[in-house]
Order: structure tokens, then C-alpha cells, then sequence
């Protein structure tokens, strides 16, 4: 069955922000299709909570990870190396559709599983060795809604949010990640899990 053979999105919309290049549709996926692509990546995802040092203290990563790719992709950050699996058919699949969206390549997925509100993903940048220069970013968000936070590197009182809900895909290239950090915070308010795929192109 060809889930994507109907599905219709809205516009691009375009976020602006000083030296960023990020664009978002809010439905890149329909609810039909966010929803069976969650069951599956819940279920059959080789999930894995890695150890993080800071400032001489190691606690867990809070929340999951599993990453998935072509062969010797491996990607480190935050002083973690992750080996990826295959890219399973699901995978494919959506990686498939984004590319063919936005004409880029990617060869790795890293997944995010957000099991609750306490579960989140501190202020960073996809700025690793291995992505290139001017990385090209394409996030794609499953399950419960979560707060998209950009922060400016330089003026760090120059901030943006954006709601991330189920099916949406965001894509952040150009200079994005030389200028602007990024994060999902922790939230006090009940909320189920959300599943993040952020594909990108290791060189």
C-alpha cells in the first residue's frame, strides 16, 4: 500500500531568521500516515540510552537514540559514537519522499524517542566535523507535539519557537547551525511520546 499516494501538503512556509535558512510544513505527513509510521518506528526501532559527561558528571541521555544508515556512517556527538543498522524499508521510505521534496541526498537517520515531558534534548548545533560545513538538517516529528526552541549563538535573547506536531518535517541548511542553537525542552505538562527523525548527510 503506498501511503503517500494521496497525501497532500500545505505550502513551505518559510521562517525568518538572521543568517538561517529553515523552512517548515506543518503537514508533511497526514495523520494517518504520522500514526503508522510511529507504531512501527516505537515498536521496531533498536532504541538505546547512551551516558553524557558534563562539567565531570555522567548521567543518561534523557531520552533514547538509535541511529540508522549506510555502512561506516558512523556519527559522533557530544563525545558519543553511534554505529548505524541499516536503513529498514520504513526508513526508506520517508527518506525517499523528503528527498524527492527537497532534492538533497542523506545517508544517515539519527531517531529520537521522547517518552514523556521529563525527556528532552538540550541547547546544541548540528555542527559536527562529519556534516559538512553547511549541513543540511530535515526533521520530521511523530507522536505528541513538542516546542522547537532557536536560539541565537551571538544574541542569545533572540529566540523563535515553533510547535512541532504530528507528521510535521522542519529542514534547517545553509549557515543555520554556524549562527543558531537549538533544543527541546523539558515540560511540566502530561504528554505521550513523540518520535523525531533527523536525517542528514555525513560526509
Amino acid at each position: 500500500m503506498d501511503l503517500f499516494s494521496s497525501s497532500k501538503f500545505q505550502k513551505e512556509q518559510h521562517i525568518h531568521l538572521p543568517n538561517a535558512d529553515i523552512s517548515y510544513i506543518p503537514d508533511f505527513l497526514s495523520v494517518r500516515e504520522a500514526e503508522h509510521y510511529f507504531t512501527i518506528f516505537q515498536q521496531e526501532t533498536k532504541w538505546q540510552q547512551d551516558t553524557i559527561t558534563v562539567f565531570g558528571k555522567t548521567y543518561k541521555q534523557p531520552r533514547l537514540t538509535a541511529l540508522y544508515g549506510a555502512k561506516n556512517k558512523s556519527y559522533t556527538y557530544s563525545n558519543i559514537t553511534m554505529h548505524p543498522s541499516p536503513f529498514t524499508p520504513a526508513l526508506l521510505e520517508i527518506k525517499n519522499k523528503i528527498e524527492e521534496v527537497h532534492q538533497t541526498i542523506f545517508n544517515v537517520v539519527l531517531l529520537n524517542l521522547y517518552r514523556d515531558g521529563s525527556d528532552s534534548n538540550g541547547w546544541h548545533s548540528d555542527d559536527e566535523k562529519e556534516l559538512g560545513k553547511n549541513p543540511v538538517i530535515a526533521s520530521l516529528s511523530l507522536g505528541a507535539t513538542r516546542i522547537f526552541q532557536l536560539r541565537n549563538k551571538t544574541n542569545k535573547t533572540l529566540r523563535h519557537n515553533i510547535a512541532l506536531p504530528n507528521g510535521s518535517l522542519i529542514l534547517m541548511k545553509g549557515s543555520t547551525q554556524h549562527f543558531w542553537q537549538h533544543q527541546i525542552p523539558k515540560t511540566r505538562k502530561k504528554i505521550s511520546p513523540r518520535i523525531n527523525l533527523t536525517f542528514r548527510n555525513i560526509k
